[in-house]
C-alpha cells in the first residue's frame, strides 16, 4: 500500500537559532507547514521544501505569553492559531504579498519553450512569498491541551475542564463561549443516555481531541485515560446539545486520530497498542474494530518495550496510519490493521556489525501532500544526546547542529489508494512523487504477443498497435506467469514539464495490457506509452490548466476516460481522449454531468460513476470510426440513487461493476450471461455492499423482445457482503475451464488477510441441491500485502520493503545513511490456491475443491500447491497440544490421491518436514513401503529413491537394504546411472553405519555422467598388462565419482561384505547384459559406473563370455549399434583397386573424414553428453591442418552422398602432410593398411587419380559403415575383449568392422598354449557358421571372408605349430613403444617399425576418436558445463604404457 524508499532527507533551517523545532502542523491541502519552536513560528512550503517566512516573538512578549506549544491552521489556510504555555491563543493572519512577487522562481535558459507564461500558470511552480501578522491574543486563563479547527470556529480544550469555542474572526467575548465538560452527559451508548450509568467527570479535562467530519463528532481522550466520543445533537455547539459515549474497560488512552473516510477513531494507549474504534450505527456505542500492535513473533525484543503511543497520523487518503511511541520508532499499518513497515527491527535497529542502534525519538510528525512524504521532527533529547556524544568525543560540532532539522521520509504508494478502478487490472502500479513503478514483462514479449493478435493494426501516428477488446474466452493472463520470475520494476519517470506545474500527482491508471499509463496532477493529465517510450502532454497549456481530474482516470481500449471539472464552463464533465491522437480537446469526446464525480470505473463497454449526490450513473461507450480520427460516443443507461444508504458521499471507497451474482442462474449452461454487468459492488467505509439486478419482475419475460434491449433491469436493495474491506478485485473475462477463479470476488481485509467469494457449481449438469448456497465466502491468510490478483494463475501480486545497510565512515555515526538503512521496494507474489482448497475440504465441499484443483492442474506450481496444503495441515495437527476431534489430514491425503503427483507430493512434503511428524503423516497417507512399491510399479525411480530415505529412517537396516536392492536393480535395468551411483553410495552407507549421511534425492543428471563410453577419461589403461594390475588407474575414477565402484578396488573396506554385496549385483547385471548380447548397454554400464569390465571378463572368459551362436550374436550387434549389413555393388568382383592396398588407405582416410561429432544422435545413453578434457597428451601433437580437416568434415556429418565425399577426396589428395598426421595420430584407422605400407601413401597420394568405378566403389564402402560413434564404441569393446582374452567376441567385432588385421591377430593368438581347445573349436565353428550364413543370407560379407581366406584356412589346419610365450611378450613390449611414439605425434613410425608390430593389435585408446573430435564441446552440451568439466577433470591425463 505505502512503501518507504531511499534514505530520509534532512531539511536545515537557514536561520541561525539556538531553539530547536518541536511541533509541525500541515495546512488543509498540505502545501504549507507551520513549524514551532519556543518563540518562533515558521512556515515551510512543500515543493520545493523551503522556509518561506518566520515570525520571532520578542523577549517581552515571550515572557508575557509563555513559550509556543501547539498550532492549528484555518481550513482556508488564511490564519494560524498558536497556543502558548500561559493559556493564550495567538492568531496570525497569513498574508500573500503582491501577486507578481515570489520568494523562489525557476530560472529558464534563453530559448526555453516554458518561458511563455500563461495566466495562473507560473504560481504553480514557484514558492510564494508570504508574511505573518499577529492579531490580538486571546487569554483562556488555563493551560491549553488541544486545538481543533472547524469551518468557522476554533475549538480549544483547557486543563480546567472547559471546551472553548472561538470564532476565527470574532475577537473579544462575543466571539467565544465555554462549555464545561461536567455538563456533557456520557454513557455507554446513546439509547441508555437518559437515565443510564454516567461518568463522573469532576476534575477531568480533555487531553486530546480530534473532529471527525463523517461521524460529525469529536473523538476525545480524557485526562484519566478514558476514551470518548462527543456528538453535537444540533448544528450549533452548545452545552445542552452535546452528548458523549465512552468506551468501557479502557483507562490508559494517550492520543487520538480520526479516519474520515472509514469512520474510524484510532486511540493510542500507554500499553503501546492502538485501539481502533467505530461507532455502531444502531446504538451509537463505541465498538472496538481492531488493534494495531507489534507481535512477539516478528518483534520479540521490542514488542512490549515500546512505551506509550505518542503520535498517530492517518495518511491524506486515509488508507494507512503511522504510529510512533515514547521510546521512538515509526510503524505503518493499513486501515484495517495489515502491518507494512516498522523501524524497530531488522536493519533499522541494528548496524552491520550487530550492534544495536537507538531508535529515533519523534516529537512531532505529519504527512505531506498526497502522502509522498512524512515530515518528522526528532525530539530535543535526541539532539542533546548527540551533542553530548560529540562533546565526549571532543569533536567540533558541525555548524548545522544548531539549526532546525526536519526529516522527510519518502514514500511510494499503490495506485489503488486513490484510484481504485485499477483493481480490475492484473498489474501492480505504484507511484512516487515523480515516477511510476510497474510490474510488467519484457517489452519484447509484449510486442510479440500483441503482434500475433489477428486483429492488430498499427496507428500511422505513433506506430503502436491499437488495442482491441479481448474475446470473452481469451485469456489475457497467459503471459503473466512469465512476469513473476524477476523482482525488477519498470520505472517510468513522469515528464518533468508536466510535473513542474501540476505536482503532486493525484491519480494514475494503467490499461489492461500494461502498455499505457496515465497520470493526473493538480491540473490536466498526461499519458505514456511503452511502445514509443514517450509521454503525451497537452499541446495547449491553457486546456491543461482549465481542467482538473476529480473522479479519477481509467483506460477503455485505447481511450483515456477522465472525470474532470472544467474551470471555463464551471461544469463537471466526462471526457474520452484517444491514445494515438494529439492530446487536445478537439479530439476529445465530452459528456456533461450534473453533479461532481467522486469515483469512476470501467467494466467492458460501460462506465460507472459515483457522484457527490450519492447517485450512481451507468454510461455505455461505443467506438465511432466515422471521422478521420476515431472517437467514442457516450450514452446514459441508468441512474441509481443511493442516498438512503450512504450517510456521506466521502465514505465510498470504491465502486465496481461486476458480473458476480448470487442465486440467479448460476448454471453451466449460460456462461455468456456471466459476462453481462449484473451487480454493483460498493465499498462503503470498509463495508462491501452489493446491488444486484432485480429479475423478479415481469422484465424477465419481456427481455427477449428487441424493443426492450436498451432498457436495463432495476437493482435490488443493497446487501452487505463483508466488513473491513480495503480492496476488491474482480475481472470481466470468462474462461469455461477456470470458472471458479474468474467468477469469484477477491477481497483484501487488512489484518484478517484475504477473502474470496467463490461460486459453487453443480457437477456434470446435475441439479443443484436446494439447501446448498450458490456462493461461499472463504477467508485465508497470506504473508504479503495484496496489490493485484492474477485470476487464472491463482496468484496474488504484492510489494514489500527491503533494506540495505550502509554504515558509511567510522566517524559519521549520526549521518542519515548510518542511522537509517537504504529502503527499496521489491515485487512479491504468493500462491493462494492451497488455502482455498483446504477451506473447501474443511466445509465438506470436496467435489468443488476437486473441480477447482483440476482446473488449475496445468499450472507450473500446482505440485507446490499440493505440498503446501499437506504441509500446513500436517504441521497444525501433528503439533497440536490437544486432540483434534475431526482431523483434516486423512481428507487431504484422500484428495491428493486424485492426482498423478500424489506419490511425489507426499515424499517431498515428508522430506521438508521434521522426522518427529512422519509417523502422523504416514498414518494418514499409507505405509511408506507400499508407496515405494507403487513408485517402482509406476517406473518413477527418483521418487522411489526419496521414499528410500524415509524407509532408512523409519525401518531397520535390513528393510532399507532390501528396498535399496530392488531399486538398484531396476535403475540398472533402466540405465539410470546417476541413481545407480547414489544407490551404491547408499548401500555402502547402510553397511558401514553412516546413517547420518543419507543420499540426496537425485533430481538432475550429474555432470560427470557422459553420453559416450568414457574409456580414456580419468584413468590410465595399459594395452598389454593383465587386468589385475589396473587397480591404480581405477583409483582415479573412484575419486571422480566419490564412491567405491568395482570389484578390483583396493581400499580400506575392500574386504567389507557390503562391497561384495554390491559387486555381486553389478556382476549379475553385467552377466545379464552379456547373455542378451547387449554389448552397447554393457559398455555404457561399465563407463558410467566405473565397472572393471576387463577383470570381470577375464574371470568369465569361458563362462558367460563364451559365444554359442556366432550368427545371432553378429545380427544383434548390427541391430544394437545401428550398423548396416554390407551389400555388394554390381561388378565388385572385378574391383579396379589392385591388391586392396590403395583401397585400404583411402577407406581409412575417408573413415576419418566422417562426422567428428560422435556425441550427437545418441539413442542409447540416458545421461547428457559432455566434453572431454582438452589437455590430454594425445592431442598435443596434432597440427592445425589436421584439426581444420576434421572440423570441416564434421559439418557434413551423416551425409553419405557421393558429391560430399568427392569434395573430401580432393581436399585430402592436395595435402600430403595430412596423411602422415592422420596416420600418426589415428593408429586405429590405419591398422587396416595391409603390411602397414606407409611409404606408399607419401609417394603416390599426390598423383592418385580415380575413375568413376573407383568412386562408386568407395561410396559403397562408406555406405557399408555404421555411425562414427558406433565405430568408436566397437573399437573400444574390441580392445576390452582383446585385453580380457575373449577371443570369440574379438572375432565377431572384427567381422562387423571388417578389419582383417583383427581376425589375423586373433587367429595368431589361437596358436598360444594358454588358449583352451574349446575356444579354438568355438571360433572355428563360429566362422564356418558365419560363412555358410553369409553365402545364403548376407552376400555382402563374402568379399571380406574371401579377403581373410588364408587365415581361415590356417585356422582349419591349426595344431601344427605353437607360438612361444617369450615371443608373445616381446611383441607386447614393442607394441608399447610404438604406441607411445605414435601418440606423441612427433615421431612418425618408420616402415620397418610398423611392420614389426602387425601381429598384435596396435590400439591406442585415444586414437579411437578422430583427431579433434573431443577438442570442442558437442552441440547439445551447455558451454558452462563444459568449462566446469574441463577444469575439474582435466587433471587426469591419459597415459599409455
Amino acid at each position: 500500500m505505502y512503501f518507504l524508499t531511499g534514505w530520509p532527507r534532512r531539511l536545515l533551517c537557514p536561520l541561525r537559532s539556538e531553539e530547536e523545532p518541536f511541533h509541525i502542523q500541515p495546512s488543509c491541502l498540505r502545501f504549507y507547514f507551520a513549524v514551532l519552536s519556543e518563540t518562533q513560528l515558521s512556515v515551510w512550503f512543500s515543493r520545493p521544501s523551503v522556509l518561506i517566512v518566520s515570525y520571532i516573538e520578542s523577549a517581552k512578549a515571550a515572557a508575557q505569553f509563555g513559550f509556543y506549544q501547539k498550532a492549528e491552521w484555518k481550513l482556508d489556510d488564511s490564519m494560524i492559531a498558536v497556543a502558548t504555555a500561559k493559556g493564550y491563543i495567538l492568531l496570525f493572519d497569513v498574508l500573500g504579498i503582491r501577486d507578481d512577487k515570489y520568494l523562489y522562481e525557476p530560472v529558464y535558459l534563453k530559448g526555453s519553450p516554458r518561458v511563455k507564461v500563461t495566466p495562473g500558470y507560473k504560481e504553480e511552480q514557484c514558492a510564494p512569498a508570504l508574511s505573518l501578522e499577529m492579531k490580538k491574543p486571546v487569554d483562556l486563563e488555563a493551560p491549553i491541551t488541544s486545538l481543533q479547527s472547524l469551518q468557522e470556529d476554533l475549538l480549544v480544550c483547557t486543563a480546567d475542564g472547559y471546551l472553548h469555542v472561538l470564532h476565527w474572526d470574532g475577537l473579544g467575548n462575543n466571539g467565544r463561549k465555554a462549555i464545561c465538560l461536567t455538563t456533557i452527559p456520557f454513557s455507554l451508548d446513546l439509547q441508555s443516555a437518559r437515565g443510564g450509568p454516567s461518568l463522573d467527570l469532576e476534575g477531568v479535562h480533555i487531553r486530546c481531541m480530534e473532529y471527525c467530519v463523517t461521524l460529525d463528532g469529536f473523538a476525545v481522550v480524557l485526562s484519566d485515560g478514558r476514551l470518548g466520543f462527543i456528538t453535537p445533537l444540533s448544528n450549533t455547539i452548545t452545552a445542552d446539545q452535546l452528548q458523549g459515549v465512552w468506551a468501557a474497560d479502557v483507562t490508559d488512552g494517550t492520543c487520538v486520530a480520526v479516519n474520515n473516510k472509514y469512520r474510524l477513531m484510532a486511540f493510542g494507549c500507554a500499553s503501546g497498542s492502538v485501539l481502533v474504534y467505530m461507532i455502531d450505527t444502531t446504538t451509537g456505542s463505541m465498538q472496538l474494530s481492531h488493534k494495531l500492535e507489534l507481535t512477539p513473533i516478528h518483534y520479540p525484543d521490542i514488542y512490549n518495550k515500546t512505551g506509550p503511543v505518542k503520535l498517530i497520523c492517518w495518511s491524506p487518503d486515509y488508507s494507512v496510519v503511522m504510529v510512533t511511541w515514547e521510546c521512538g520508532g515509526l510503524s505503518l499499518w493499513s486501515v484495517f490493521g495489515a502491518h507494512l513497515i516498522c523501524t524497530l527491527g531488522e536493519d533499522f535497529a541494528f548496524r552491520s556489525d550487530g550492534t544495536k542502534k537507538d531508535a529515533i525519538k519523534i516529537s512531532s510528525m505529519c504527512w505531506g501532500a498526497e502522502g509522498y512524504h512524512l515530515w518528522v521532527i526528532p525530539s530535543r533529547q535526541e539532539k542533546k544526546r548527540q551533542e553530548e556524544q560529540q562533546d565526549m568525543e571532543m569533536v567540533e560540532p558541525p555548524p548545522s547542529s544548531l539549526q532546525a532539522g526536519i526529516l522527510q521520509f519518502q514514500f511510494i504508494k499503490s495506485a489503488l489508494t486513490v484510484n481504485p478502478c485499477t483493481s480490475n487490472q492484473e498489474h501492480v502500479l505504484l507511484h512516487g512523487e515523480d515516477r511510476l513503478y510497474l510490474t510488467c514483462g519484457d517489452s519484447t514479449q509484449v510486442h510479440s504477443t500483441t503482434d500475433t493478435h489477428p486483429h492488430t493494426h498499427l496507428h500511422q501516428r505513433d506506430g503502436s498497435p491499437v488495442h482491441h477488446p479481448p474475446k470473452p474466452d481469451s485469456s489475457l493472463s497467459q503471459g503473466l506467469s512469465t512476469l513473476l520470475g524477476h523482482k525488477h520494476w519498470h520505472v517510468v519517470q513522469i515528464h518533468s514539464t508536466y510535473l513542474e506545474s501540476n505536482w503532486p500527482i493525484r491519480f494514475s491508471a494503467i490499461d489492461t495490457g500494461g502498455q499505457c499509463m496515465a497520470v493526473a496532477g493538480r491540473r490536466g493529465f498526461a499519458h505514456y506509452s511503452f511502445f514509443t517510450r514517450k509521454w503525451k502532454l497537452f499541446g495547449n497549456i491553457t486546456q491543461e490548466q482549465n481542467m482538473t481530474v476529480t473522479g479519477g482516470l481509467a483506460w477503455w481500449k485505447d481511450f483515456v476516460v477522465v472525470a474532470c471539472y472544467n474551470f471555463t464552463d464551471h461544469q463537471e464533465q466526462l471526457r474520452l481522449y484517444q491514445r494515438s491522437t494529439n492530446l487536445d480537446n478537439a479530439f476529445a469526446s465530452v459528456t456533461k454531468l450534473h453533479s461532481d464525480t467522486l469515483l469512476l470505473n470501467v467494466f467492458r463497454d460501460m462506465v460507472i460513476l459515483f457522484r457527490a449526490d450519492c447517485s450512481i450513473c451507468l454510461y455505455s461507450i461505443e467506438r465511432r470510426n466515422d471521422s478521420p480520427n476515431p472517437s467514442a460516443s457516450v450514452e446514459l443507461l441508468q441512474e441509481v440513487s443511493m442516498s438512503r444508504y450512504i450517510p456521506h458521499p466521502g465514505l465510498v471507497v470504491s465502486v465496481t461493476l461486476t458480473s458476480v451474482r448470487t442465486e440467479t442462474g448460476i448454471t453451466l449452461k449460460a456462461p455468456q450471461q456471466a459476462c453481462m454487468a449484473e451487480s454493483i459492488m460498493l465499498n462503503l467505509a470498509g463495508q462491501l455492499i452489493m446491488l444486484q439486478r432485480d429479475r423478479s419482475g415481469p422484465q424477465v419475460r419481456d427481455k427477449e423482445t428487441p424493443g426492450n434491449n436498451k432498457k436495463l433491469l432495476p437493482f435490488c436493495p443493497p446487501v452487505v457482503l463483508a466488513q473491513c474491506v480495503e480492496n476488491v478485485w474482480t475481472t470481466c473475462r470468462s474462461n469455461r475451464k477456470k470458472r471458479h477463479l474468474l467468477e469469484a470476488l477477491w477481497l483484501s481485509c487488512g489484518e484478517a488477510g484475504m477473502k474470496v467469494w467463490l461460486p459453487l457449481f453443480p457437477r456434470d449438469h446435475r441439479k443443484p441441491h436446494s439447501f446448498l448456497s450458490r456462493r461461499i465466502m472463504l477467508p485465508f491468510h497470506i504473508n504479503i500485502y495484496p496489490l493485484a490478483v492474477l485470476f487464472e494463475d491463482a496468484l496474488v501480486l504484492g510489494a514489500t520493503n527491503e533494506t540495505v545497510l550502509y554504515d558509511g565512515l567510522q566517524g559519521s555515526r549520526d549521518s542519515l545513511e548510518a542511522l537509517f538503512p537504504y529502503c527499496t521496494v521489491e515485487r512479491t507474489s504468493q500462491i493462494y490456491l492451497h488455502h482455498i482448497l483446504r477451506q473447501l475440504l474443511v466445509r465438506n465441499l470436496g467435489e468443488q475443491a476437486l473441480m477447482l484443483a483440476q482446473s488449475c492442474a496445468s499450472l507450473p506450481y500446482f505440485p507446490h500447491v499440493m505440498e503446501l496444503m499437506v504441509h500446513v495441515v500436517l504441521e497444525e495437527e501433528a503439533t497440536s497440544r490437544e486432540p483434534i476431534p475431526d482431523p483434516l489430514l486423512p481428507t487431504v491425503a484422500k484428495f491428493i490421491t486424485e492426482f498423478p503427483l500424489f506419490l511425489q507430493t507426499i515424499v517431498h512434503c515428508a522430506r521438508k518436514t521434521e522426522y518427529a511428524l512422519w509417523n502422523y503423516l504416514f498414518a494418514a497417507v499409507g505405509n511408506p513401503k507400499d508407496l515405494f512399491e507403487e513408485c517402482l510399479m509406476a517406473r518413477d525411480l527418483d521418487t522411489a529413491a526419496s521414499y528410500l530415505i524415509i524407509l532408512q529412517n523409519m525401518e531397520v537396516p535390513a528393510v532399507s537394504r532390501q528396498h535399496a536392492t530392488l531399486l538398484f536393480n531396476t535403475a540398472l535395468e533402466q540405465g539410470k546411472w546417476d541413481l545407480c551411483r547414489h544407490m551404491i553410495r547408499f548401500l555402502k552407507a547402510i553397511g558401514s553405519g553412516e546413517m547420518e549421511t543419507p543420499p540426496p534425492t537425485p533430481t538432475t543428471q550429474e555432470p560427470s555422467s557422459t553420453g559416450g563410453f568414457e574409456f580414456f577419461r580419468n584413468r590410465s589403461i595399459s594395452l598389454s598388462q593383465s587386468a589385475d594390475s589396473i587397480a591404480t588407474g581405477k583409483f582415479n575414477l573412484q575419486k571422480t565419482f566419490s564412491m567405491p565402484a568395482g570389484p578390483s578396488t583396493k581400499g580400506r573396506d575392500v574386504d567389507c561384505a557390503e562391497n561384495m554385496y554390491i559387486d555381486m549385483m553389478l556382476w549379475r547385471h553385467a552377466r545379464h547384459l552379456l547373455e542378451q548380447v547387449r554389448l552397447r548397454d554393457l559398455g555404457c554400464f561399465s563407463a558410467q559406473l566405473g565397472f572393471e569390465l576387463i577383470g570381470w571378463l577375464c574371470r568369465e572368459r569361458n563362462r558367460v563370455a563364451h559365444i554359442d551362436d556366432f550368427v545371432s550374436a553378429l545380427k544383434k550387434l548390427h541391430k544394437d549399434f545401428l550398423w548396416p549389413f554390407p551389400v555388394i555393388p554390381v561388378g565388385s568382383l572385378s574391383s579396379p583397386l589392385k591388391n586392396g592396398r590403395c583401397r585400404a588407405v583411402l577407406s581409412a582416410q575417408l573413415l576419418k573424414s566422417q562426422s567428428a561429432d560422435s556425441l550427437l544422435n545418441n539413442n542409447m545413453d540416458t545421461a547428457p553428453p559432455e566434453a572431454a578434457p582438452t589437455n590430454h597428451s594425445w592431442l598435443d601433437g596434432i597440427s592445425q591442418g589436421g584439426k581444420d580437416m576434421d572440423t570441416a568434415s564434421s559439418a557434413h556429418s551423416n551425409q553419405h552422398s557421393p558429391q560430399t565425399h568427392d569434395a573430401f577426396l580432393s581436399l585430402l589428395t592436395n595435402k600430403v602432410e595430412e596423411y602422415s598426421i592422420g596416420s600418426a595420430t589415428d593408429l586405429t584407422e590405419t591398422s587396416s593398411v595391409v603390411d602397414g605400407d606407409w611409404t606408399m601413401v607419401d609417394e603416390n597420394s599426390s598423383t592418385l587419380s580415380l575413375s568413376q568405378a573407383e568412386l562408386e566403389h568407395i561410396s559403397m564402402e562408406l555406405a557399408n559403415k555404421g555411425p562414427h560413434k558406433s565405430q568408436v564404441q566397437l573399437r573400444y569393446l574390441l580392445h576390452v575383449f582383446m585385453e580380457a582374452g575373449c577371443l570369440e567376441w574379438c572375432v565377431v567385432i572384427g567381422l562387423i568392422l571388417r578389419d582383417a588385421n583383427v581376425i589375423k591377430q586373433v587367429i595368431g593368438f589361437l596358436d598360444s598354449p594358454e588358449v583352451p581347445q574349446e575356444t579354438v573349436q568355438s571360433v572355428r565353428n563360429g566362422l564356418l557358421a558365419i560363412d555358410s550364413w553369409a553365402s545364403t543370407d548376407c552376400l555382402g560379407y563374402k568379399p571380406f571372408l574371401n579377403l581373410i581366406q588364408p587365415q581361415l584356412q590356417e585356422l582349419m589346419d591349426t595344431g601344427s605349430e605353437q607360438v612361444q610365450p617369450e615371443a608373445f611378450q616381446s611383441v607386447s613390449q614393442s607394441s608399447k613403444l610404438t604406441c607411445s611414439e605414435g601418440l606423441g605425434g612427433v615421431v612418425v613410425p618408420r616402415p620397418e617399425d610398423s611392420r614389426g608390430v602387425t601381429s598384435t593389435l596396435v590400439l591406442g585408446l585415444p586414437s579411437m576418436e578422430p583427431a579433434g573430435s573431443f577438442s570442442r564441446p558437442p552441440e547439445d552440451c551447455p558451454p558452462e558445463q563444459t568449462e566446469e568439466q574441463n577444469e575439474e577433470e582435466g587433471s587426469y591425463d591419459c597415459t599409455l604404457s
